[in-house]
């Protein structure tokens, strides 16, 4: 009962706090492969940082993100 409580609460946060809650729900677990997961996630990162600097992406603001997330 006290699940379906708590999953109700976070149903009403803003879906950029649901995802962090599921990030620290999910880090709660030991994963053998958090490591590797992490090494992929930067490398991408990187990736996305290269392709700016060279301008082969655009830029979009915090806010559009933040609005087209919310909006979803």
């Amino acid at each position: 009962m006290q699940r379906k409580i708590i999953l109700n609460q976070a149903l009403k946060l803003p879906s950029v706090e649901r995802a962090q809650l599921i990030e620290d729900i999910l880090e709660s677990f030991e994963f053998g492969a958090r490591d590797k997961i992490d090494m992929v996630w930067a490398l991408e990162a990187e990736k996305r940082i290269d392709a700016y600097n060279e301008k082969r992406i655009k830029k979009i603001s915090a806010k559009q993100v933040f609005k087209k997330i919310n909006n979803s």
